[in-house]
């Protein structure tokens, strides 16, 4: 029978190990892929974070930190005259949406008599001078 030597890895939040996870969440990882990143399985890593809330909290400043820098460097972008930039903050910020569609509302009251006016102007236009008089004098 073949004996496998097994020693548990002992889970602690030492200072590396808490520089590490900040690290690999200001890169943008989470869960298992932060856990690698920061060498822990991840099992090890949820232990850890269950064992001791500071761990979690490395990672959400490291995240924190991460989109605070992101949108600085998209803010100076925006004010730098970058129009694109200025959209998406206006979009992704602000909840800002283009229009996509215009419409146009046009009310035109005519009143019968003016409409009758310009059908007779109409008729006189299209007639011959001698049929017009006729129809005038009717």
């Amino acid at each position: 029978m073949l004996s496998l030597h097994f020693s548990p890895r002992e889970v602690r939040a030492t200072e590396s190990r808490l520089l590490r996870v900040y690290e690999a969440a200001r890169l943008g990882l989470s869960h298992d892929a932060l856990a690698l990143k920061a060498g822990m399985m991840p099992e090890e890593f949820r232990k850890l974070c269950q064992l001791d809330p500071v761990v979690e909290l490395a990672a959400m400043q490291g995240r924190a930190d991460s989109e605070s820098e992101m949108s600085q460097v998209v803010r100076d972008a925006a004010l730098g005259g970058d129009a694109k930039m200025a959209l998406e903050i206006l979009k992704h910020k602000h909840d800002w949406v283009a229009k996509q569609q215009v419409q146009v509302d046009v009310t035109q009251q005519i009143s019968i008599i003016t409409a009758l006016e310009q059908a007779e102007q109409r008729l006189t236009i299209d007639m011959e001078p001698d049929d017009a008089r006729q129809r005038l004098s009717a």
